[in-house]
């Protein structure tokens, strides 16, 4: 009973905030942008979290720099039964600021990590760089610091790039590095985590509404860091909307 109750307080907590955040996004003229993301699997830094289909719906909220997301994944595969399929195994929820200086843009923020079918949540801050040394080039690091239940830090170094292939289509690639502290690490030692690979495209059928789709390969450096996962290849596809 208390599992089940846990379950729907946090189901409620979203469908509350997600209600705030369409209006806030009414009331503010805040940005908004809500969809969903279907993938052939859940991989997080690496790790295999659902080898099966998942749906990943989520609310954004943005305005003056400030943001505010809602992120959830419901497991549609069971993964070999460890999971109940048609429910939300995870929600986060992200607090985030975000400003320029000079050539370098800066982004801070704090995430809440829910686990609604059992487990313990956590959270973390992070703090962000990027830079666009040429056009359609990105190059970023990003540093995270869970401070509840790890009490360890990752580290995300990425570059990426975006070609406009035509009038409302972008298509991209990129490249990632997690780097992974004693707790963090998925395996016994700190050091390089996992790599990922991967290419993506958006086409924009309206000024509001876009479709996305993606593929990608993750794998990890040391066994010792990042045990071998069930998931190397992974892709979906998604529909957003901005209002």
């Amino acid at each position: 009973m208390q599992k089940k109750m846990k379950g729907l307080v946090v189901t409620g907590m979203v469908v509350v905030l997600c209600a705030v955040a369409g209006f806030s996004g009414r009331a503010l003229a805040a940005d908004v942008t809500a969809g969903t993301d279907f993938a052939s699997a859940y991989v997080w830094r690496g790790i295999t979290f659902n080898d099966g289909l998942v749906a990943q719906p989520s609310v954004d909220v943005s305005s003056g720099g400030f943001g505010f997301n809602v992120w959830g994944n419901m497991d549609i595969d069971d993964y070999d039964d460890t999971l109940n399929s048609g429910e939300f195994s995870e929600v986060d929820l992200t607090l985030s600021y975000g400003f320029s200086l000079d050539s370098v843009d800066v982004s801070i923020g704090y995430i809440e990590y829910l686990f609604p079918e059992g487990g313990s949540g956590t959270r973390e801050v992070y703090a962000g760089l990027s830079v666009e040394p040429l056009s359609g080039f990105t190059a970023g690091v990003t540093g995270y610091y869970d401070f509840d239940e790890v009490e360890d830090y990752y580290v995300n170094v990425s570059v990426g790039y975006a070609y406009e292939l035509a009038k409302d289509l972008t298509l991209g690639a990129g490249a990632a590095v997690g780097i992974a502290g004693d707790d963090a690490s998925a395996g016994e030692d700190s050091g390089f985590h996992e790599y990922l690979l991967s290419v993506d495209c958006a086409y924009a059928l309206t000024e509001a509404l876009e479709v996305t789709a993606y593929l990608a390969y993750t794998d990890n450096f040391d066994k010792d860091v990042l045990p071998d996962q069930d998931t190397d290849w992974f892709g979906g596809m998604g529909i957003y909307y901005s209002f």
